[in-house]
């Protein structure tokens, strides 16, 4: 049965259902059946929230400037559908909106629309159309990618041999390893693969200091999340939103950690094409609730950039610099277990190095292969508090296998950590 179908049946049992009326009038878009989306749209109308009633006046406004409309509606529905067309353009003039920040003045925060008084969280989506990155712009952690690929990417793309198997296109990872190896660039470059609108979601976007207002933005963000599938949305530093329960010294969390976990598992809304990925340093302070099958069930160490992956990050940093001949190879091999952001790091300091060499000489000059050098001689790699950190871990708290990869990757560098 597919969805319009399940939808149907949902109005079968209540034709006043508004937020199914509304999705049913998404599905008959998708299969550019104007007349019946608009039809469904205006059922949805007449006993809407303001919430829902919003995305339905967008929705509507976007169907009446289509022109195979005019050609696909029968003749004797044309008055109906100028008359809701009309008495939406009405609304949208009456509706008052002003739209005010959150006391957050990053270009990404969520806005505040308020509409007749009512506030509405309006969270910043990437579209499609925006997406500029894929798994080519991912420079080595092959292992990482094809994972991805396996869990996320060929379901959304060959979705026609999962539904053969009535197998969920949709689901949750959880991206863990050390800080700055770029769990968030993959994240985005996932959404490129897929071809899929990406919602970046921090922990200043939930929490709220009044009382039931941080559960509310949770569930505002998926509900806006369902309305842009196919969709990823994307946890970063997920163990301060999800954290673990039995750790937490205030309850002020616990009604988010409930409502996250209710809306991952789609018990008012399906989750299908809606893809969860969480990135965190610190898996072992996540939630277990947040680990189970159906949630984010699949968790993947995404360890320091592998040999291919630090050549690529070094040529890109330096692309846009004066430099001399460069040996990426032998800066890579003495770069081992540096993070991106150890590599930027090397790089500004040797870049900061040529500068200060050239207002004491007066002579200017690029950055050579030895300022590289001599600036990696001056750096550890940061990763290494982290992996002496989860070694712990892994010798005492991995009896389920969540960190066989690490383990693997320790021993791989066992008289270095």
């Amino acid at each position: 049965m597919d969805t319009k179908e399940i939808i149907k049946k949902m109005l079968e049992n209540d034709v006043n259902n508004s937020p199914a009326w509304y999705l049913l009038g998404i599905e008959y878009k998708k299969e550019k059946a104007y007349s019946e989306a608009l039809q469904a749209f205006s059922e949805a109308m007449k006993s809407s929230d303001e919430e829902l009633r919003k995305n339905i006046i967008k929705e509507l406004s976007n169907l009446s400037s289509v022109d195979e409309i005019k050609d696909e509606v029968k003749e004797n529905k044309k008055e109906v559908i100028e008359d809701i067309i009309e008495e939406v353009n009405e609304e949208a003039d009456e509706l008052e909106v002003d739209t005010i920040s959150q006391g957050d003045e990053r270009e990404d925060a969520p806005k505040l629309s308020v509409i007749n008084g009512h506030k509405i969280v309006d969270y910043p989506v990437e579209e499609i159309s925006e997406r500029t990155i894929d798994f080519e712009d991912v420079g080595g952690l092959e292992n990482v990618k094809e994972a991805i690929r396996m869990k996320i990417i060929k379901p959304f793309t060959s979705p026609g041999l999962f539904t053969k198997f009535n197998k969920k296109i949709g689901g949750g990872i959880l991206l863990y390893g050390p800080p700055g190896c770029g769990k968030t660039f993959i994240a985005r470059a996932t959404a490129g693969e897929c071809n899929a609108n990406f919602i970046p979601v921090q922990i200043t976007d939930i929490l709220d200091p009044y009382l039931g207002v941080s559960a509310r933005n949770v569930k505002d963000i998926f509900f806006q999340a369902r309305l842009k599938k196919p969709c990823i949305m994307f946890f970063d530093e997920i163990d301060s939103i999800g954290y673990n329960r039995n750790k937490l010294t205030s309850e002020h969390m616990r009604p988010i950690i409930d409502q996250m976990l209710a809306e991952i598992e789609g018990i008012d809304s399906s989750t299908d094409k809606l893809l969860l990925i969480g990135a965190t340093n610190m898996p072992w302070d996540v939630d277990a609730a947040f680990k189970r099958p159906g949630r984010f069930d699949r968790t993947i160490f995404v360890q320091p950039p592998d040999l291919a992956a630090r050549i690529s990050i070094f040529k890109i940093k330096l692309k846009d610099k004066p430099v001399g001949e460069i040996n990426y190879q032998f800066l890579a091999e003495q770069t081992d277990l540096y993070s991106g952001a150890d590599i930027e790091n090397v790089i500004e300091i040797a870049t900061e190095n040529v500068i200060n060499h050239i207002l004491q000489t007066g002579v200017e000059r690029d950055i050579l292969m030895g300022d590289l050098l001599e600036a990696i001689k001056v750096t550890i790699p940061s990763t290494l508090e982290w992996l002496k950190t989860i070694k712990n871990y892994v010798k005492y708290s991995n009896q389920a296998g969540l960190y066989d990869d690490v383990q693997a990757y320790l021993t791989k560098y066992k008289n270095r950590i």
